[in-house]
């Protein structure tokens, strides 16, 4: 099989990593991926954004299966436009992946179907002064969204009203986020412990991967801004069987049989980010792929052969798939540019590579590289992604195994939070505490 992969983050890295291993042996090209990728599959120099320019590579290279990793061709209707021309894609249509291209619609479109989600409302420019004194109105904290999309980046906790009018004014008026940001969602703080869940679908059916947790914030415990995400842990313990029959059964089955009855049935990889609360799981927000870096953690564990997971998508026999998980955990720590999520410097070189690469259930993923002569330099914010496997038990030993990982590789300014994981770990100690008690 020819395969196009669109992108160029760990995401992409780790899907072309999976997809290499099918039994079909794929041949692999990427556009435009990054030196991670390069091993394993030819780059092809096109934007993931220049719709126009992939399809004409599609089509002159015979391509039989395009997967798309980020979010942007998604929005801009690539899946559209590759079926129109006969070529199979996996990915949603450009108006099912308004799940994720639109805050508001997401939101609106919740509330329409009885999806359980925060209470909220929703503000236009000409809003502002309404939106201020509803900010005025509900308690601290308080979460701020830009409309549209903004790489991870366009979510505030507001832990006070002065933040939260700073926010809304360098959404609405400063533009940080662009058009994405003059229009926002403000709602409510959830309390809980927030969990993932990617389910892929065949606009009926559907099949879910391993429970996994982002850590969204740049500083170790949650604290400072919020990024694209600086590691992952699955499975997390956090969702247990019964908690992942509720989502299902509340969240993942309503929101397809929702876009269905709306006439626009979803195919692909639907991301379901939610808060477990007290009073049951809740949307944080959907995405219309994989998330980044969960898919890192979650496609080490998958038994499946990913090529024939999305073909079963893509051609309506998810039905008949069953999904199995190596009884293992996983955890990837995101080493990042010195300065991310704000200003950062490139064309960092990146040494140790070499020493990790032979460690026994240990995987380095690309995400912000590029090649330079004989070096691998940073050409982003998030640079790599060391993802560490272990054993089902024990969740500590295989995060030591990681940052052991971690620690043999360095760049100028390299940066990683130090505690990615350790609420699953402090999670299942306190569930053990329960038992004895």
């Amino acid at each position: 099989m020819n395969i196009l992969l669109i992108g160029s983050g760990g995401r992409e890295h780790a899907l072309a990593w999976k997809m290499g291993q099918s039994p079909s042996l794929p041949r692999l090209y990427c556009a435009p991926g990054n030196a991670g990728i390069g091993e394993i599959a030819e780059l092809v120099p096109i934007k993931a954004t220049d719709l126009d320019a992939l399809l004409t590579f599609a089509r002159e290279q015979s391509i039989d299966l395009t997967v798309v990793g980020p979010e942007q061709p998604l929005t801009q209707g690539i899946v559209d436009l590759f079926e129109s021309n006969g070529l199979k894609i996996f990915g949603p249509s450009k108006a099912a992946a308004k799940i994720e291209g639109s805050k508001i619609f997401a939101k609106t479109f919740m509330k329409k179907y009885s999806i359980p989600t925060a209470e909220f409302r929703t503000f236009n420019v000409s809003q502002r002064f309404d939106a201020e004194r509803y900010i005025n109105e509900i308690p601290v904290p308080i979460v701020i969204k830009a409309d549209g999309l903004a790489t991870g980046k366009g979510v505030t906790v507001c832990e006070t009203k002065e933040q939260a009018l700073e926010v809304l004014e360098l959404m609405m008026d400063k533009k940080v986020f662009g058009e994405a940001g003059t229009n926002v969602v403000i709602e409510e703080f959830l309390v809980g412990e927030e969990a993932s869940v990617f389910a892929i679908t065949d606009g009926k059916d559907f099949v879910t991967l391993a429970p996994a947790q982002d850590h969204k914030r740049i500083l170790d415990n949650d604290q400072g801004k919020n990024t694209g995400g600086m590691g992952a842990y699955a499975p997390t313990p956090i969702v247990d069987d019964e908690m992942l029959s509720k989502i299902k059964r509340t969240i993942i089955r309503p929101t397809l049989l929702g876009l269905a009855k709306e006439g626009h049935p979803y195919k692909g990889c639907l991301y379901v980010g939610l808060m477990i609360t007290q009073t049951g799981p809740k949307v944080v927000e959907f995405n219309c792929r994989f998330g980044d870096p969960e898919t890192q953690v979650v496609l080490p564990l998958l038994e499946n052969d990913l090529v024939r997971l999305m073909l079963d998508a893509i051609e309506g026999r998810l039905s008949k798939t069953k999904i199995v998980m190596k009884k293992k955990t996983s955890i990837c720590v995101v080493i990042a540019s010195g300065g991310y999520p704000d200003e950062y410097q490139t064309g960092k070189q990146i040494i140790g590579l070499d020493a990790v690469s032979s460690e026994p259930d240990v995987i380095v993923l690309h995400a912000g590289t590029k090649k330079e002569k004989d070096n691998i330099v940073t050409a982003g914010g998030r640079v790599l992604g060391v993802t560490a496997l272990g054993a089902q038990d024990d969740l500590e030993g295989t995060i030591d195994k990681a940052y052991r990982a971690v620690e043999k590789i360095t760049f100028d300014g390299a940066y990683y939070r130090s505690d990615i994981g350790k609420k699953g770990v402090d999670y299942l100690k306190r569930l053990q505490r329960v038992e004895v008690q």
